[in-house]
């Protein structure tokens, strides 16, 4: 199973000019490969683009997407880490979600495709990741 994040899906979604071919390529890529799956996180940040859950759904599922549980000890974990980034000086509060979507990708030992390597390369650097620097 492979977690995809939420940058990729809006790139393909909203039909990104810089990244909707390349979020469109590495998609197909890893469903040859693994399950691809979002969590309750990137699900609620999805919905954002859209005015009805039936459309989520019916979207994900289009896109043969799972949706899978954040497991406790990475609700713990992304936490903790949250917790270290501002003590380390970060100043964005809306950025929690990446902690819970990498948290997500550690506890559970899944690889993460994104296209934003930040935040995941500093706080949970035993994730995988499937990025443009990678590809």
């Amino acid at each position: 199973m492979l977690l995809v994040d939420t940058n990729v899906l809006v790139d393909v979604l909203e039909n990104d000019p810089e990244w909707a071919d390349w979020s469109i390529g590495q998609l197909r890529a890893q469903s040859k490969i693994h399950r691809l799956a979002i969590n309750p996180i990137i699900y609620a940040e999805l919905s954002l683009t859209f005015s009805t859950v039936e459309a989520l759904d019916n979207t994900i599922n289009d896109l043969g997407l799972a949706l899978i549980e954040v497991p406790r000890p990475a609700l713990f974990l992304a936490g903790k880490a949250f917790v270290r980034y501002r003590r380390q000086g970060g100043i964005k509060n809306n950025v929690l979600a990446d902690f819970f979507i990498g948290a997500h990708a550690a506890v559970s030992r899944l690889p993460l495709l994104t296209r934003d390597t930040r935040r995941y390369t500093t706080y949970f650097t035993e994730v995988q990741l499937v990025a443009p620097e990678q590809a």
